[in-house]
Formats: C-alpha cells, sequence, structure tokens
C-alpha cells in the first residue's frame, strides 16, 4: 500500500518514498505490542480515560472550587456578560492590585453556561464535562501520536497513512492514565491543518488565541506548531542548519529554511504570538501579579545562585511527577519543599540527573544520524519542554513551586519519549512479551493510583488528609484540614491542626485569624486578641482579621478599640457588609441606636440579602417604639428575601403590636410552617392569640412551645395567666 503512490516528473521517487516510509515505520516495527484498527485503539482508548476518572463524578466542589466556582459572581445571571472580559479568573477586577491575573474568560464562560444548565452549583455536572473532555483529548491523542511518531504521509487517494499504529496505541495509553492529569480542569486541544495554506496559520494563531482565554499554557501551542511544521512537515534538520549558519559562506536555502514558505510561516506564528502577549498584558493593567514568598520562596531568594539551583530542583521534581506519579499533593507551597541553599545539599543529584538525560536526549536529537530518531525526540522534547514554559520561572515569577496541572501538555513530549524508549528495549530484548507484561503492567498501576486519586479528589477531607503524608511540612495543608474539621464542627481537632499551621509557618495569617476565631467562641479571649492582633502586624491592610479583632475587643468591652478596628477593617475593604453588621451592634450596645441603623443600613446595601442586619433593625425600631418605622424596615427586607422565616418572625412581632392580628397571624404560621421546631415562633403566635382572644389557640401554642423548650423565657409565665383566665372563664361558665 505504501509503495503504491508514485509522483509524476519524478523519476525516482517511486523508490525513494519507499525508503522513507520503511524509515517511517522503523519504530512500529521493533515495539512488541497490539494492533489495532483505528477505531478499536480509540474505542480502549475512551474507555480506560474514563475508567479512571468516572468514580470522582459526584464528587463535591474541592479546594479552588469554592472561590472559581460557588464565590464567583461572574458564574450569576445577574452579572452581565460583558464584566467576565475585565474580571481575572476568580471573578475580582484585573485592575486590582490584589488580583492574580489569571485571564480565563471563556473557562469562566464555561462554567456559567454549566451552571445555567444545571440550575445552580451542582458539581457532577462540572465533573462529569471534565470526564468527557480529557477522554475526548485522549482520543484525538491517539491520531497526533500516530503522526507525531509515525510521520505525516498521505495514500494515493489522499487519505492520512497511519504509520505506527502501535507507537500511538502504546503512547496514548500512556497519557490517558497518567495519574498527574487528575487535578487538570479544561485542558486545551489543537488540530494541525494543511500546511501549504496561509489560511490554517492563521486558523491557528485564533486557536492559539482561544486557547489562551482558556489557561496561559495555550499560548505555547504556536511554538508546537512551528517546531511541528518545521519537523514533520520540512523535515528540517536542526544540527545541518544550525552548521550553516556557523559557516555564514554556505547557503541555508538548501536546508529547508526557506522551502515551502516555512520561514513565512513562523514569522506568522511569532508575529500573531507577540500580538496575543502584548494585548494579553494590556488587559492585565497594573502589570504582573503580586505573589508573596509562601507563594514561591525560590523567587524571592536574594541569591541569583540559590534562585537557579531551585528552579532547577522544581523542573527535576515535574520530571519525577511525570516518571513516578504516586506522591500527589494538591499543594506544594509553604515549606513543602525546602529551599537548596548549599551544594552540599544532597538534593543537588537530582538536578545533576535531570540535566544529564536532557543533555542526552538533545545530543541525540541534534547528531544521530538516523533522522527518524532526530525527528522523535526532537518532537518529545518539544512537548515536553515548551508547554512547560510558562511554568519555569524564566520569563516571570509564578504563583507556585510544583503544580501539577501544568504538566498536562508536557506529558505528551514525556509519552513520546517513553514509547521511544520502549522500542530501544523491545529491539534489544530477547523476551518481547515479557517486556510487553512490564508496560501493562505500568498501565495497569497508573489506572489503579488514578482510581485512587480521583477518589481522593471527591471530597476536600480526603484530599486534605492526604496531602499529610506528600508534605508534612505545608503549612497549608494542615490549615486546610484545619479548617474542614472546624466547617464540620469539630473546634477541638481544628485547634491543633491550626496551631501546627503557625508553628510551621510563624507568618501565616490566615491560619491565625481561624484559631483566632474558634478560640474567641470557645471564649478564650486574650489568646484570640493576641493571635489577632499579631496577625494585623504582619499583615496590617488584613480586613477580617481587622474585624475578627473588634469583636474580641467588643466581647472584653474595650469598646472604643473594637470601633477603631472594625474602621480600619472597613478602610482595608470598603464594601464589607459583615463589618459594618458587627459595628452596628457595637453601636446598639452602646445604646448609639442612629450609628447603629446606619451601619445595618450600609450591610443592607452592600449585601441585600443580609438577614441579620436586616433582622436587627427591625428588632432595634420595635424595642425604641418606632413600629411605623420597623413595619416598612420588615417589609423592604421580605420583597428582597421572601424565603426568610426569621424576617417572617420579626415582622410579625410588629404587626402583632400594631393590633394587625390576621396579617401578624398569617406570617408567624409561614414562619413555623418554615421552621417548625423553632420554640420562640409558637410562644409568640400564643402571645398574639392572647391579645386577641383566640384563647385556645393561644393554649396550644404555649404547649407546643414549652414541649420545645421548657425553659422558654416568658413562655411559662404567660401560659400561667393563659390557664387562669380559662379557669376563670370557666368558673364564670359554671356559675
Amino acid at each position: 500500500q505504501i509503495c503504491s503512490q508514485h509522483n509524476a516528473g519524478a523519476p525516482h521517487s517511486k523508490q525513494a518514498f519507499h525508503r522513507m516510509a520503511q524509515s517511517e515505520f522503523s519504530l512500529d516495527h521493533e515495539i512488541s505490542w497490539f494492533v489495532l484498527p483505528s477505531y478499536w485503539a480509540k474505542i480502549i482508548v475512551g474507555l480506560i480515560s474514563c475508567m479512571c476518572f468516572a468514580n470522582s463524578y459526584d464528587g463535591d466542589f474541592v479546594f479552588d472550587d469554592s472561590e472559581a466556582i460557588i464565590n464567583n459572581k461572574d458564574l450569576r445571571t445577574e452579572t452581565p456578560l460583558g464584566d467576565l472580559w475585565h474580571h481575572d479568573f476568580w471573578g475580582g477586577k484585573l485592575s486590582s492590585n490584589t488580583s492574580h491575573k489569571s485571564y480565563r474568560p471563556l473557562t469562566v464562560l464555561t462554567f456559567r453556561i454549566n451552571y445555567l444548565f444545571a440550575g445552580g452549583f451542582h458539581p457532577v455536572g462540572f465533573h462529569v464535562i471534565n470526564i468527557i473532555l480529557h477522554c475526548a483529548i485522549s482520543v484525538l491523542m491517539v491520531d497526533v501520536f500516530s503522526i507525531l511518531l509515525g510521520g505525516l504521509q498521505y495514500s494515493s487517494k489522499g487519505r492520512r497513512l497511519n504509520l505506527a499504529p502501535k507507537a500511538s496505541l502504546l503512547a496514548t495509553s500512556l497519557f490517558a492514565v497518567h495519574p498527574v492529569h487528575t487535578e487538570c480542569v479544561i485542558p486545551d486541544q489543537y488540530k494541525e491543518g494543511n500546511h501549504f495554506s496561509i489560511l490554517w496559520v492563521l486558523a491557528s494563531v485564533l486557536l492559539g488565541a482561544i486557547a489562551m482565554l482558556c489557561k496561559e499554557q495555550g499560548i505555547t501551542v504556536l511554538g508546537l506548531n512551528a517546531v511541528f511544521d518545521a519537523l514533520v512537515i520540512n523535515k528540517l534538520n536542526i544540527l545541518e542548519l544550525i552548521q550553516k549558519v556557523l559557516h555564514k559562506g554556505k547557503s541555508l536555502e538548501n536546508v529547508g529554511l526557506f522551502k515551502k514558505g516555512l520561514l513565512f510561516r513562523i514569522t506568522l506564528l511569532l508575529s500573531g504570538g507577540a500580538t496575543m502577549l502584548c494585548m494579553r498584558w494590556r488587559i492585565m493593567g497594573t502589570g504582573p501579579p503580586a505573589f508573596t514568598e509562601v507563594d514561591n520562596p525560590a523567587s524571592f531568594a536574594d541569591s541569583l545562585f540559590v534562585r537557579a539551583i531551585n528552579y532547577n530542583y522544581y523542573y527535576s521534581l515535574n520530571a519525577w511527577l511525570l516518571l513516578c506519579p504516586w506522591w500527589l499533593c494538591f499543594d506544594w507551597s509553604m515549606g513543602c519543599i525546602p529551599l537548596i541553599k548549599s551544594v552540599s545539599d544532597w538534593r543537588i543529584i537530582a538536578l545533576a540527573a535531570l540535566w544529564f538525560c536532557l543533555i542526552g536526549l538533545i545530543c541525540q536529537a541534534l547528531c544521530s544520524q538516523d533522522s527518524h530518531k532526530r525527528r522523535i525526540l526532537t518532537l518529545g522534547l518539544g512537548f515536553l519542554i515548551i508547554p512547560f514554559l510558562p511554568a519555569s520561572n524564566l520569563f516571570f515569577r509564578v504563583g507556585f513551586v510544583v503544580a501539577e496541572r501544568v504538566i498536562y501538555l508536557p506529558s505528551i513530549g514525556y509519552c513520546m519519549l517513553l514509547t521511544y524508549g520502549f522500542s530501544l528495549l523491545s529491539k534489544q530484548a530477547k523476551k518481547k512479551k515479557m517486556l510487553a507484561a512490564a508496560v501493562l503492567g505500568i498501565l495497569f498501576i497508573n489506572v489503579l493510583r488514578c482510581v485512587i486519586r480521583s477518589n481522593q479528589w471527591r471530597s476536600e477531607e480526603q484530599l486534605f488528609r492526604s496531602a499529610l503524608s506528600v508534605c508534612p511540612l505545608n503549612a497549608k495543608v494542615h490549615y486546610n484540614v484545619g479548617k474542614n474539621l472546624a466547617d464540620k464542627g469539630n473546634q477541638t481537632a481544628a485547634i491543633k491542626y491550626y496551631r501546627e499551621a503557625v508553628r510551621l509557618n510563624p507568618k501565616y495569617v490566615h491560619a491565625m485569624n481561624n484559631l483566632g476565631n474558634i478560640l474567641k467562641e470557645r471564649n478564650e479571649l486574650q489568646e484570640a486578641e493576641g493571635l489577632l492582633s499579631l496577625a494585623v502586624q504582619i499583615q496590617p491592610d488584613f480586613a477580617a482579621a481587622w474585624m475578627n479583632l473588634g469583636i474580641v475587643q467588643n466581647s472584653l468591652r474595650r469598646f472604643e478599640e473594637a470601633e477603631q478596628s472594625y474602621w480600619t477593617a472597613i478602610k482595608h475593604r470598603k464594601k464589607y457588609p459583615d463589618c459594618y453588621y458587627n459595628l452596628g451592634r457595637l453601636y446598639a450596645d452602646l445604646n448609639r441606636h442612629i450609628d447603629a441603623l446606619n451601619a445595618w443600613r450600609n450591610a443592607t446595601v452592600l449585601k441585600p440579602e443580609h438577614s441579620l442586619a436586616w433582622n436587627n433593625m427591625i428588632i432595634l425600631l420595635d424595642n425604641t417604639g418606632n413600629l411605623a418605622q420597623a413595619e416598612a424596615v420588615g417589609r423592604e427586607a421580605l420583597e428582597l428575601i421572601p424565603n426568610d422565616h426569621s424576617l417572617m418572625f420579626s415582622l410579625a412581632n410588629v404587626l402583632g403590636k400594631s393590633q394587625k392580628y390576621k396579617e401578624s397571624e398569617a406570617l408567624f404560621l409561614k414562619a413555623i410552617k418554615a421552621n417548625p421546631n423553632a420554640a420562640s415562633y409558637h410562644g409568640n403566635l400564643a402571645v398574639l392569640y392572647h391579645r386577641w382572644g383566640n384563647l385556645d389557640l393561644a393554649k396550644k401554642h404555649y404547649e407546643v412551645s414549652l414541649k420545645l423548650d421548657p425553659a422558654a423565657p416568658g413562655t411559662k409565665e404567660n401560659y400561667s395567666l393563659l390557664k387562669r383566665k380559662l379557669e376563670q372563664l370557666q368558673k364564670k361558665g359554671d356559675v
């Protein structure tokens, strides 16, 4: 079939093509692996990739999902679609100094569509889409690997030939089941087209721009396309090109750089990439993001030597995760990887091993006499290195040490190199079946690891606890375990992990803030004040810590200091409804009623659904005899939050005092229907009936209230008064 092609006008083309095709086929010829039709290969790859991650489909939103999805206002319908183009990935303004500048509007748009179709924040839809996307990409990689490993050749009928069916199936299987992919979210993909058409190059630039609007790594697709164009389509010999450049007298035309418009296409790709970077820089507005030392300690080292050594150590760790993806962690910052500060550190061996392997591969890729070997190794290294460049710290500081998600695309290069290495072993091995069995064993272990890891990502508790054994020195891991325990009400255990987080990182202000909150609730006010004071001393613009410090100072009856702390919090966070609410409570305690009402009104303006602020306004106006104003505020609140039973209860009390018994009764009954076990609801409805003269109904609800809460304040006395009145009425009736 391969030899049947011919090219009119080239008398020896048939023979030349035959030799080239046999060379391209050599990789597949050496591999002891399965040969399957393309459609069966794709079905199997799709099934195993689905099997690896299917058990996470009904997991919770975990870790960053809370900020990227649940708390991201850009997903809600009330946010104009146009805002997505001015906000970062987390829903914050790109122009803000606190923004991480993660500009991914198309990814956020997909979240928003998912949210709309799911009818709310239901994680199943999000997880299923991710699993489907990974399966689809894995299936597409069958064709991609067949081109990368076997070359791009066509039959006489114009159909692309699959010259490496075994190698492409093996490489795709390794890619589909790699455990490091567990953390990834909506990776980007691309397709190749006819190399003779400038339109395809422009389409590639456009798709690269779209990819970059999904994830920053998307721009590296242009670099990969340039490498593919040069090596696969134009079969450029890089070593020969370098030699020609060094010997200026020799012509460059014969090495293929100017053939078929390669230089022009690469110039187009570079121009497109430069334009995209300039536009992104303008969109970012205030320059690069401001990260902290705990995010990326090496980038803050004073010594260039320390920075270089540690960056290279991070590269070796990424390589190790590709090679042995057993130790996986959701976060590698905050002391997880201590800095290398001296050449005597034994971890220097990892750097030496990495560069020994890379230099060896580069030499083989450049100097090998086998053009097929040069092409595969160069493509493998290109796919390994180019997509990793944005995470390398070479061009700008990144906000992480190691991130498993950024090696999704580099794993393509790794799988190519591993497949090529397997072909070399197969060529030398006498027991090929045993070698194939070993590769099957690796695939099985990876599938098992994927299943285990995706199960850990089903819930925050499992995810955070799994990290304790991988990164025991990571303060953020202990913080997240503590936060998860606190959310579940286990404060004693949470305190233990928060204390460990602060011990590991004495400047961890968020751990101090959360620990101070728990101690405040346990009435350990002195220690809570010390922790919160230290937090705001370390980070003076930490608004939440200032507010919590104000709450503690209020509890200690140091009202002036508390007021000052609240106003400092508001100074650093202008739109802070919870702080205005707490400030209102302080003013209420000081009988500064007008100030309290103004503070609560500010809270409701900033957050119209702030039920506690509305309630306190109604109660304060009620207690001060301003029933008409209390009623107006109550009605306004219920228009905004119509299903809030606490607001129904507060307004019902006001209406009852205004002798609007029928309307008051309706609200009490509606509140009780929403929360039937609230003793105070039944007790106050009983008081309404008592005033109204419906004594039997009053008796019934007094009894329900006392059954729910025998110590309900005032209910016993009111019930006793009612019973005496009923006895008197009964005596009169008997007379």
